[in-house]
């Protein structure tokens, strides 16, 4: 039985470690597999010795459902913030602060993570209490809940009582995967979070992968500690809290804003959402000395973006024809504000997506925006009595061709006689990141294929200096431009053609990945269906969508008829100006001195090398320029090398 109990202990230890480093550092020490393996023999000790230890990951799964929550009492009141939606209202409430009294204005900066709040109490070392903010002062208990989250500890290094306080979020990735397979989708990262924390059966939370940030301390043993906004962070750390990737220190209220804009600016990339940035004075001993009023402690203060989320009423649907003949409901809206934007249609992904979130003509709807794109739909906020059943259509919106239904979309079989399928896959063919046909536009295009029938990529090549004339607008200049656009568009890339071939569901980085996999049009044409899952990022359906394309003998005749007039595809080694780069792997952070993000990307895979979205072990070299954020943070904690853009240019 001791042998079996330390062998537990170790299994334990390790299992905890590997999980902390892969949810709260995002760095991997083992595969999935590994973890799996080690965690069922720790299941089979557990129910062999019928001993669970107090950190043992396998009571992060959930426990039987409650009748309801028990109510529980803060150690100390907990406060919510004031708010500031201008920078204005910043500079008022640092003036005020000084009035009270005199300091030298440092400031800790963080995200205001836009989930469910809550506190954690430890005693010894062991999470004994999960609670919701409630009131300030009274709580739900939610601890079952709470320990099925993997980035919450189980226990700690400090022994004293101490009362951390954070937020539950759902990641925005994890949002998405949810709602894929879920029969009710949920409708933002934040109702997901607090709909999870607050669901009586824990094995419900538990299908949400929430995550546990942490950034405060609410009470303390030792408060001696514990100095500053700086040393709470630092604490939190040293414990194996999640505290999230953004914790600066700012010397004035300039500072500050200056900080909030360049946060502003690049919000909406972030994988868990947030709705604005806290700010609080470093110093506790100043903190003490501002004092409270009856709702918010005068030395922090929360400001607010723009929100990105509002309601409106849906007024229709109309049935949008893409390029490979894909259908997809577009809702035409109540006009709103949204960002700074007045918003009028929003995309819905497809008629199951309809279904699913339960949306009706006439009734209001919740929509956000992000990454200044169109909006979406995330559901249904209130029905009417004259909201209405949106209907599947039967019939192409724009030739009248009866439609099928493949999987969870619906397809016009008309390929080559629909006229907005025609115009939207040469218009795609001929943009800059494929075969990048410069003079070729949307409605030059509409007019070829109005007056001479081009429908195919090869008819672009085949049209004369006497046709391109007869189309308005083009004198000898513009027409002299057409025709050099179209020879200098006779070498793409291996990615580049891919690209510009519009196969289903491959976007520019799957299409680079293909090349760099491949090499050749011709070993991608006879991939397999196994040998395309292999790869990273390639879904079954996406494989299934190379295969169909590659085996249309349409689509052959149509590559082999580029090759005829002129166009070489070259090989992936080929596209590559040099192989300086090769194995490499960068991330990109800040503004760089001279190059775009785009043109510092083109050069790293020009030669051979690959960019990455964030850090992490596999990561070579981060390249940093002027306002770098989290990226180099995380890069200095993992030991990677930065290189500044000089660096980079001198390395190719």
């Amino acid at each position: 039985m001791d042998s079996e109990l330390k062998e537990m202990q170790k299994l334990v230890e390790d299992i905890n470690r590997y999980s902390y480093a892969y949810y709260t550092l995002d760095d991997p020490i083992i595969s999935d597999k590994e973890w799996d393996a080690l965690y069922n023999k720790l299941l089979a000790l557990e129910a062999k010795t019928g001993v669970v230890m107090p950190n043992s990951p396998s009571k992060r799964v959930g426990g039987e459902p409650l009748d309801k929550f028990k109510k529980v009492m803060h150690t100390h009141k907990i406060y919510s913030l004031d708010k500031a939606q201008s920078f204005g209202e910043m500079e008022d409430w640092e003036q005020r602060n000084q009035k009270i009294t005199q300091f030298k204005p440092i400031y800790s900066v963080e995200y205001k993570y836009d989930g469910l709040n809550l506190s954690l109490l430890y005693k010894n070392g062991e999470l004994v209490l999960a609670s919701t903010r409630g009131n300030g002062i009274i709580g739900e208990d939610v601890t079952s809940q709470v320990k099925t989250i993997r980035t919450v500890p189980l226990t700690i290094k400090y022994t004293g009582e101490v009362e951390v306080q954070g937020e539950a979020v759902m990641r925005i990735s994890e949002l998405n995967k949810y709602n894929k397979t879920a029969d009710e989708p949920l409708k933002n990262a934040r109702n997901a979070a607090a709909g999870a924390i607050r669901n009586l059966d824990p094995k419900e939370t538990a299908k949400r992968k929430l995550d546990f940030v942490a950034y405060n301390i609410n009470y303390i043993e030792t408060p001696e500690i514990i100095k500053t906004q700086q040393d709470i962070h630092d604490f939190l750390v040293k414990n194996q809290f999640f505290v999230g990737d953004y914790f600066k220190i700012a010397v004035g209220i300039d500072e500050v804003k200056s900080l909030i804009s360049i946060v502003g600016q690049t919000r909406n990339s972030l994988d868990i959402l947030i709705d604005g940035m806290v700010v609080k004075v470093n110093s506790m001993q100043i903190r003490e000395e501002l004092g409270s009023t009856e709702k918010f402690p005068r030395a922090s203060v929360a400001f607010k973006f723009e929100a990105e989320e509002v309601s409106t009423i849906l007024n229709d649907v109309t049935w949008q024809v893409g390029r490979t003949g894909k259908i997809t409901p577009v809702a035409e809206l109540e006009p709103v504000e949204l960002a700074g934007v007045t918003i009028r249609r929003a995309t819905m992904n497809n008629y199951n997506d309809i279904l699913r979130k339960k949306v009706k003509i006439n009734s209001r709807v919740f929509i956000r925006r992000s990454n200044e794109v169109i909006p979406e739909i995330l559901g249904l906020a209130e029905e009417y009595d004259n909201s209405v059943e949106i209907k599947q259509p039967t019939k192409c919106p724009v030739c009248g061709a009866p439609l099928v239904e493949t999987d969870a979309d619906i397809y016009c079989p008309n390929h080559n006689g629909c006229k907005k399928q025609i115009i939207e896959r040469l218009t795609h063919y001929a943009s800059r990141d494929a075969m990048n046909i410069v003079g070729l536009s949307r409605k030059t295009i509409e007019a070829l294929h109005e007056k001479y029938n081009v429908t195919h990529f090869s008819d672009l090549y085949k049209i004369t200096p006497e046709q391109i004339r007869d189309i308005e607008g083009f004198k000898d200049k513009k027409t002299d431009n057409f025709f050099a656009g179209l020879d200098n568009s006779k070498h793409p890339s291996l990615s580049a053609f891919i690209y510009a071939l519009g196969i289903d569901n491959i976007g520019k980085k799957t299409a680079k990945q293909l090349a760099s996999r491949f090499k050749t049009l011709e070993a991608l044409k006879s991939a397999s269906k196994e040998t395309l899952v292999e790869l990273n990022d390639i879904a079954d359906l996406t494989a299934s969508y190379i295969c169909h394309f590659f085996s249309d003998e349409n689509m052959l005749k149509e590559i082999e008829s580029l090759k005829e007039i002129g166009v070489e595809v070259a090989s992936a080694d080929e596209s590559a100006l040099s192989q300086k780069l090769a194995g490499l792997k960068f991330v990109l952070t800040g503004t760089l001195p001279h190059l775009s993000r785009n043109e510092a990307t083109k050069i790293i895979e020009e030669n051979g090398g690959e960019v990455m979205s964030s850090v992490s072990k596999a990561t070579n070299y981060v390249v940093v320029g002027e306002d770098a954020g989290s990226k180099l943070e995380k890069a200095r904690k993992l030991g990677i090398s930065t290189i500044s853009e000089d660096e980079l240019l001198a390395m190719v």
